[in-house]
């Protein structure tokens, strides 16, 4: 039972990003997805409970394993609960001869909280998971200034029209139908590198 007589102290969200080493934004993103439980003040300033963000430190912590986005190589956050899934998407893009790297998260929860640390180069995502889906994620972060313009791609066993039912994607959202074609995924990877190579070349030029 929780003890009622412990009162909660609260911080801001400035606060809360730097005990978090984020970005301002980056806790924003987290409260409007409520990965962060916050209430506003009168005011209209939201106010975080500590514990809920010495949680996120604790789990963050946790995650230290996971390397932090490379400059050198094309980052892929993989969003994916189907452990057998993961396991063909690791086998398969261990094979490629590609300059990627790649994280693995199950759950939307861990996936802001990666982008929250460095926005990888592509998220490859499911939609039909529990809690907040893919649908949810991906309006997320096409509604989000900072991260609208990251590029998705939709692996689904759902069919267009029930797609659409749901409430449908973004027109610039890419869409792979599972069984998921590796071939044409490592296409569309190639493709991002080619583009980002030519970026890079203009940028020097």
């Amino acid at each position: 039972m929780k003890n009622t007589n412990v009162q909660e102290v609260y911080c801001t969200t400035r606060e809360a990003a730097q005990m978090l080493g984020v970005s301002l934004r980056t806790v924003q993103l987290w409260v409007e997805s409520g990965v962060l439980k916050a209430w506003k003040t009168d005011g209209g300033h939201r106010r975080l409970p500590m514990s809920a963000v010495n949680e996120l430190i604790q789990q963050r912590m946790g995650k230290g394993q996971m390397p932090p986005p490379s400059s050198n190589l094309f980052n892929i956050l993989v969003l994916e609960d189907d452990e057998d899934m993961v396991k063909l998407y690791q086998m398969t893009m261990e094979g490629w001869q590609i300059p990627i790297q790649v994280t693995f998260v199950s759950s939307v929860y861990e996936a802001l909280i990666v982008i929250g640390r460095g926005q990888p180069d592509l998220l490859i995502t499911d939609l039909k998971m529990p809690g907040v889906d893919g649908f949810e994620i991906v309006n997320l972060l096409r509604n989000d200034d900072a991260l609208r313009n990251l590029d998705i791609v939709v692996v689904t066993a759902l069919k267009r029209e029930e797609i659409e039912e749901k409430g449908s994607l973004p027109a610039d959202i890419t869409v792979f139908t599972k069984p998921v074609s590796f071939d044409q995924l490592l296409g569309y990877i190639k493709a991002c590198l080619a583009h980002r190579k030519i970026s890079e070349s203009s940028h020097v030029a």
